[in-house]
């Protein structure tokens, strides 16, 4: 009687022990499911693919849906065939005996050769019809220059019709609805004035803004194209999307669309000078040029110029900066100012030794300044600050 009591007590505990491993993968599974999903609030307008806004990304669109479907047919059958075929031919207890094998039949062989050559077939014929769909020369562009940079992304407009010179801004892409708009995309910094092009150049980027058309990679010494093409106003978040270094995660961007009416605004407050000249601007003249040398790596004069640094000629006009990474605020601009490696990082070496190690971008002016030049104060950072956010 007790041996009976022992032996139910024992397979009730193996029940219980599989009813709780079954709980921790499902616990698991869930967990994992909802590290996926956010409750952060955010704008509506996000990085998602399966939401096209634009032409490019319309027709990448209709092409993934069938073959995304397909392949969750293709993965179910096989699944459900792969279950079927371990529990109904399981090695049972007392069983000696070995499914009979089946290795080498030529009919399953031909069977398992051919069908995925169809489908692979069936999807390659759209696909590369659709590459070269894409590539192809746009009509009557708006044309841009894109250089992908560490961290962060310049755009350059060449100058056009009944403009007499060209626009160079960072961050953030203003485009026109209705319009094609081709990207020359490069990584090469000339403005660096090396003798050697390729000396100049920056690493492997890759150009990505999911809801308005597929990537491309920027790769120095190499130029390639996008169009970008949308009749939906909205502002449409981009991103590199090939590893590039340390802050590559914080190497983000905007396509701004705007309607023909507000681009020609932007274009023309973009190509006035700054809303405040330098000169005018008190002791943050003395602060930008002479004490902590910001005019080395930017301009606050000239919309036109390519420069080491992000062009701040019409910082204030932008949404964000550092990259996209922060809202312009007041609050924000003086944290980047006075201390911006621990805002976004640079290179995790250099940033924290004492110079005359360097950053690659904004070094900090707070600890571990550059060489010659004194420790800065927050008072300091909210004149600058204070200063550029005049430039509109």
């Amino acid at each position: 009687m007790i041996g009976l009591k022992s032996t139910g007590r024992q397979s009730a505990r193996l029940r219980l022990d599989a009813v709780n491993r079954w709980r921790v993968l499902g616990l698991g599974g869930l967990a994992l499911f909802l590290a996926g999903c956010s409750l952060k609030s955010g704008p509506k307008n996000s990085q998602n693919t399966f939401r096209p806004k634009g032409e490019a990304a319309q027709k990448i669109d209709n092409l993934m849906q069938p073959v995304f479907w397909i392949a969750i047919i293709i993965a179910t059958a096989v699944l459900v065939a792969t279950v079927f075929i371990a529990i109904r031919f399981r090695q049972r207890k007392g069983s000696d005996s070995r499914p009979k094998q089946i290795h080498g039949s030529t009919p399953f062989e031909i069977s398992w050769t051919i069908l995925p050559a169809v489908i692979l077939a069936v999807v390659a014929i759209p696909t590369v019809s659709l590459i070269f769909d894409l590539d192809a020369k746009p009509k009557d562009p708006l044309n841009v220059t894109v250089v992908g940079k560490q961290w962060w992304w310049q755009f350059d407009y060449p100058q056009q019709a009944g403009i007499d010179k060209k626009i160079v801004t960072a961050n953030e892409l203003h485009i026109p609805t209705g319009r094609n708009v081709a990207l020359d995309l490069t990584a090469c910094d000339k403005s660096l004035g090396t003798v050697d092009e390729n000396a100049a150049c920056s690493v492997i980027h890759s150009f990505w803004v999911p809801e308005l058309s597929g990537k491309r990679d920027v790769v120095p010494g190499h130029r390639n194209t996008l169009t970008l093409y949308t009749d939906k106003p909205g502002t449409y978040l981009g991103q590199c999307a090939e590893y590039c270094g340390l802050s590559h995660a914080n190497m983000r961007f905007r396509v701004i669309a705007q309607s023909p009416e507000d681009f020609e605004a932007w274009t023309a407050n973009q190509l006035d000078g700054p809303a405040v000249a330098l000169s005018d601007s008190g002791g943050a003249e003395n602060l930008f040029v002479k004490i902590y040398g910001c005019t080395g790596c930017h301009t606050t004069a000239d919309s036109s110029l390519s420069v080491y640094g992000p062009n701040l000629t019409h910082l204030a006009s932008r949404t964000t900066f550092a990259s996209g990474s922060y809202p312009l605020n007041r609050a924000n601009l003086i944290d980047w100012i006075y201390d911006s490696p621990s805002l976004v990082p640079m290179e995790s070496k250099s940033c924290r030794l004492p110079p005359p190690a360097t950053c690659v971008g904004m070094p900090s002016f707070s600890k571990n300044t550059p060489p010659g030049m004194p420790s800065m104060t927050r008072a300091e950072a909210a004149e600058l600050a204070d200063y550029l956010l005049q430039l509109k």
